[in-house]
């Protein structure tokens, strides 16, 4: 949770990881004078057990409200022009709100510091980011043949270098650009959490892009089925469609329920392989940042360590996870492999309730004043641009595909 000390020709943030800009406990503390801390105003300001298990208790209670709230909400509006709405509502909504609140209400009892040790969001990501890659079966990829993995290719290359040049052009700092642009061009929060890794951005601008990308994919879910409709597109075109622009997978699923069952599966094929990318746009990324971004100009050419050093090691356990659910479907079958692959998701699906509300509890709006309206901005052009140019590639990739 937090920050390394600094290296030669490298930022102060921890390689691999969202970063803070808490001080580093390894690292000696200096006083206003110059002098450092001694070990005993150290031990004071380290966290005692009592603060971390009370810390941890809050987080898994907000875990366990937030699941009660999806699960409930729905029913408690259904029959009320809330309900639609309510059934759309995803998880990172309820968990970063009651996060939000948690914070709120610990920083005016002055707690927040003190349980600050327990809000894991690090690990709490890398987890859920690792059984990710169980939902990701290399076989259902291949099933939808090259034109699922060129629109993939395609799309997720236009939309993210439109992104970085647009977040350019409006002066936003790069590692939000990075952020900004893999979850707009991949596949929302989870591709957002492993740009951060790789180019050491803050939870601030994690927790911007992730709220950016919920805020955006709730519309999406009714507006992209509506206007296949309207176009009069296939079933094929409009699956590529849906699972090529939602940023979420599970709006990509309801939108495509909405759309119909055909429509569903296609979308999911689509949506898994932009998934399947999300390994090699982190690699992208960290060569990116240690040759150029944050060289210095008198510094040597970064090598192969440094960029291991800064890669996000957990991606392998995401591209892991996939092939090991790929061989496991593959050997045991699918009747007796999904109940497997389903508590991987279950799991996957806490430890993201877990992220976000950490998120939540952690959150600083310092740094999202600073940055302003801009960032809502990019991300607003860039998904339109993103709509645009998936709905072509989709036309042409798949004019004259038959599902089923």
């Amino acid at each position: 949770m937090m920050s390394a000390t600094t290296r030669p020709g490298t930022g102060p943030d921890r390689p691999g990881t969202p970063s803070d800009d808490r001080p580093d406990p390894t690292a000696p503390a200096a006083t206003t004078d110059g002098t450092d801390r001694t070990a005993d105003a150290e031990a004071a300001d380290r966290p005692t057990p009592a603060a971390v298990v009370g810390g941890l208790v809050l987080v898994v209670a907000l875990a366990a409200l937030t699941r009660y709230l999806e699960q409930n909400v729905p029913v408690w509006t259904e029959g009320t022009p809330l309900g639609g709405v309510a059934k759309s509502v995803e998880f990172p909504v309820y968990a970063i709100a009651l996060g939000l609140l948690g914070n709120a209400a610990l920083l005016a009892l002055n707690l927040r510091d003190r349980l600050a040790a327990a809000f894991r969001t690090e690990l709490f990501i890398k987890t859920g980011v690792v059984l990710l890659g169980a939902s990701v079966n290399l076989s259902l990829i291949v099933s939808a043949a090259l034109p699922a993995i060129a629109q993939a290719l395609l799309l997720i290359t236009s939309v993210f270098l439109f992104t970085w040049w647009i977040g350019g052009r409006a002066g936003l700092d790069d590692k939000l650009r990075a952020l900004l642009a893999s979850a707009v061009s991949i596949c929302g929060v989870s591709a957002a959490i492993s740009a951060a890794g790789a180019v050491q951005a803050k939870r601030e601008q994690l927790a911007y892009a992730a709220s950016l990308v919920i805020v955006f994919a709730l519309p999406s879910i009714f507006l992209l089925p509506w206007l296949a409709g309207l176009l009069d597109l296939s079933p094929a075109v409009t699956g590529a469609w849906i699972g090529g622009n939602i940023d979420t997978t599970a709006a990509v699923a309801a939108a495509g329920s909405i759309a119909g069952e055909d429509v569903l599966a296609l979308a999911t094929i689509v949506k898994s392989t932009q998934n399947a990318l999300i390994g090699v746009v982190a690699i992208a990324l960290t060569a990116y940042f240690a040759f150029k971004v944050e060289r210095r100009p008198d510094a040597q050419a970064p090598g192969v360590g440094e960029i291991w050093r800064r890669f996000p090691k957990f991606v392998l356990g995401f591209l892991a996870a996939s092939v090991i659910a790929t061989v496991y479907l593959a050997q045991v079958g699918t009747d007796v492999g999904k109940p497997v692959i389903a508590v991987a998701n279950d799991l996957r699906t806490l430890f993201f309730i877990l992220a976000f509300v950490s998120i939540g509890l952690e959150f600083r709006a310092k740094a999202l004043k600073d940055a302003g309206w801009r960032p809502v901005g990019v991300f607003a052009a860039a998904t339109a641009f993103n709509l645009v140019a998936g709905l072509a590639f989709a036309s042409v990739l798949f004019r004259g595909f038959e599902l089923g």
